[in-house]
């Protein structure tokens, strides 16, 4: 029970970055709501209030229907206004940095409340005007429901100065790409904390049974907690072969395992690992590099030409890079009793390093300014005494020459020359 609720939670999360999980969610309410209220008025909850408290209760029919009609037209209006708004931010945002950040932007729970609201209160109004009646008296008139829908339309005015105002911090460069770093920043830290001063060394998986994918798609999430369960209910040891955000074909090599599984169990291992094409960093950190990276890239093409934009993406990827290095190739899952059960390999810190310095440096090295702020993020990264592996200096130091390199060829003012060979520590 305790491994589907886990994959049920799973996948609930990734419901929840979908761009109608809370409108969806929100509209249901709505339409409770007024049919709660339907129940309330059938009980006489207006005519109460028109004798104790008159104030709270509409009471004249063509009013109700007057205000209930302009509410459904203007929020129409608004909720077409407020969706165009969010194609055009993610028509901007795949245009002038990267589509790798729609996700991201998609998965705004503050938009999605506010669409929400819009839509629940769209619904309530119009199931509010249905249960007036043609030739009602002031009894049958659920003016106490009309004036809720007075409140509710006040909210949604509100939440659409609110949404005017998101929508334009939000497609700025900088609020995405401080979105992006702080969220990578989040999940780092937890994968370092969760690492803790574990030392427990995973035994040799070189003859485990190798269990093969029976499914394609991009593997994007693990369910730890239930591949936990299930190791220490059946005594089992597991290696998870590829890495996040890898595309895995059917039949491929997906798992290992130190004991043969039969059928059931097999199927509960495999439903545990999440395929998705979705791209949250919530799930994968990695995801985090090359989306800043994209975004400097593309603020150094002809088109755009924003080395401050780049600049400042430099200084996001130095942050990550910084903590990167506090970071394992491998993760260990360890059981309550401190014994590894579960190893989840990475992508390597070398190979993060290069993908990442080859896409800058084939597209931002014939700017002296940009080499000068790659060179003092690599100087950074290489005096830094925070390395979990002793390897991930000379995957620096590589770097460091890679660069230089390429700067010489192509920078040929002799004074830009002489700054980089004053930057490079390792000649």
């Amino acid at each position: 029970m305790k491994k589907y609720f886990s994959n049920t939670i799973k996948y609930i999360l990734i419901l929840e970055s979908k761009i109608a999980f809370y409108p969806s969610l929100l509209s249901l309410s709505g339409l409770l709501f007024a049919l709660l209220m339907y129940y309330f008025e059938s009980k006489g909850i207006s005519s109460y209030l028109l004798e104790h408290a008159p104030v709270f209760v509409v009471n004249d029919t063509e009013t109700a229907r007057s205000l209930l009609t302009t509410f459904i037209a203007g929020l129409i209006s608004i909720m077409v206004f407020s969706f165009s708004l969010v194609m055009i931010l993610l028509n901007q945002a795949s245009s002038n940095f990267s589509p790798r950040v729609l996700p991201g932007l998609i998965s705004n729970r503050r938009h999605q409340i506010i669409l929400g609201i819009y839509n629940s209160t769209l619904l309530y109004c119009i199931f509010t005007l249905v249960s007036i009646e043609p030739d009602g008296n002031k009894y049958q008139l659920p003016g106490f429901s009309v004036l809720l829908a007075i409140v509710l339309m006040t909210l949604c005015l509100g939440a659409f100065i609110y949404f005017i105002h998101s929508i334009s911090q939000e497609i700025q460069v900088n609020n995405i790409m401080d979105r992006i770093f702080n969220t990578a920043k989040m999940r780092l830290k937890h994968l370092i904390d969760s690492e803790g001063n574990n030392t427990n060394e995973f035994p040799d998986t070189s003859n485990w049974e190798t269990i093969y994918s029976n499914n394609s798609g991009y593997f994007q999430d693990i369910s730890i907690e239930t591949l936990k369960i299930i190791s220490d209910r059946e005594h089992i040891k597991l290696e998870i072969l590829p890495i996040k955000g890898t595309y895995i074909l059917k039949k491929l090599p997906i798992l290992k395992v130190d004991k043969e599984l039969d059928d059931d169990l097999l199927n509960d291992v495999l439903a545990s690992l999440l395929f998705s094409k979705s791209e949250l960093i919530e799930d994968n950190y990695v995801l985090a590099f090359k989306q800043i990276t994209e975004i400097a890239v593309k603020a150094m093409s002809p088109g755009i030409n924003d080395p401050g934009t780049a600049l400042n993406a430099i200084d996001y990827l130095t942050e990550l890079f910084a903590l990167r290095l506090q970071k394992n190739d491998s993760s260990i899952v360890c059981n309550t009793n401190a014994s590894p059960i579960l190893k989840i390999n990475a992508v390597d810190f070398k190979d993060l390093l290069f993908q990442i310095m080859a896409a800058l440096r084939t597209y931002c090295k014939h700017d002296i300014i940009i080499v000068q702020k790659l060179f003092f993020m690599l100087n950074y990264l290489y005096k830094s005494d925070a390395m979990a592996e002793e390897t991930y200096k000379d995957a620096i130091e590589q770097e460091l020459k890679n660069l230089y390199e390429d700067a010489l060829e192509t920078i040929k003012n002799s004074a830009d020359l002489e700054a980089v060979k004053i930057l490079n520590p390792t000649i």
